[in-house]
């Protein structure tokens, strides 16, 4: 079996400083995830393609370039809401939180909630609740604000700077060696969001999805419009109908797209481990590895296949 990890920092706009990092941050992050997956492999450890894709997500929201965690975007009271969800294909596990204040690692509560509760999904203070009895979460304020993000919310705020489709959410897809499949998604949500606001990426089939016959996405952009499609299981079905991962990654991105004006973007592996990268929206920092595949990082762009 071949293993690949696709990465992504979110489909939107950004501004020009933050090009170079954007891409440089996104490299790293398939860096880590593709030697996490080479040392599962070694291991043999039989959630390989969870660790890597967890691996790769924590690069990604430690990183300041992007809107996750150390990142996230402020809510309309100025203060910090997270979400994130996880799902493996071997067993159709699932784990998400949405709408819990000031975490800087939200994935990692996602898969506790995934391998150590009956539940799929928390929220609020009951997911901040759940992840302190598991002895997991960095929580803390200090831990996600920073001045790009004060300085943008003020901004907006003013209207000096247009607040729609500003690039959101990480993730990641990734195959490991035995042909297990994780999808992972990550967001500080969308700026000047009311309290409480969740978007597509914890919400099953919307922003992310893995099974085994039909593949993994994740889904990035407004999740307003990502939920109305309900877009990685859409992406999946087009693909198990016969559809190339890619040609119906960039159908569909164009088509929530043409329909809203939303900024979108999509990745994907499908069951015999052909990658999809594609997106509506000026910019999408994104980059591809594997133990047979150099990394590649760029800024923009679809995957050439």
């Amino acid at each position: 079996m071949s293993a690949l990890i696709l990465v992504h920092g979110g489909a939107g706009t950004l501004a020009d400083d933050l090009h170079d990092s954007a891409v440089a941050g996104a490299q790293r992050a398939a860096e880590a995830g593709l030697a996490r997956l080479r040392a599962a492999e070694a291991s043999d450890e039989p959630d390989a393609c969870v660790e890597a894709a967890i691996a790769a997500v924590r690069v990604l929201e430690d990183d300041p370039s992007f809107n996750s965690a150390h990142g996230a975007c402020m809510t309309a009271e100025g203060e910090f809401e997270v979400d994130a969800g996880i799902m493996r294909s071997r067993d159709l596990a699932t784990g998400a939180i949405a709408s819990v204040r000031d975490l800087a690692d939200a994935c990692v509560v996602a898969r506790a909630v995934m391998d150590h509760s009956r539940h799929a999904l928390l929220v609020g203070e009951g997911a901040r609740r759940f992840a302190l009895a598991q002895g997991v979460g960095r929580f803390g304020r200090n831990l996600v604000w920073t001045a790009k993000a004060q300085d943008r919310w003020e901004r907006v705020r003013a209207g000096i700077l247009d607040g729609d489709n500003r690039a959101d959410t990480v993730g990641a897809v990734v195959r490991d060696h035995r042909g297990e499949l994780c999808a992972l998604g990550s967001t500080g949500g969308v700026l000047l969001k009311l309290p409480g606001r969740v978007g597509d990426t914890p919400i099953i089939g919307a922003g992310f999805y893995a099974h085994p016959e039909l593949g993994a996405a994740v889904a990035t952009g407004v999740g307003e419009a990502l939920m109305q499609r309900v877009a990685c299981h859409e992406l999946l079905r087009r693909v198990a109908a016969g559809q190339p991962a890619q040609a119906a990654a960039e159908a569909l991105c164009a088509e929530i797209h043409g329909s809203s004006g939303a900024a979108v973007g999509l990745l994907a592996i499908d069951p015999e481990g052909r990658p999809a990268i594609a997106h509506a929206s000026e910019h999408m920092a994104w980059a591809i590895a594997g133990p047979e595949r150099a990394v590649h990082a760029q800024l923009s762009g679809s995957l050439v296949v």
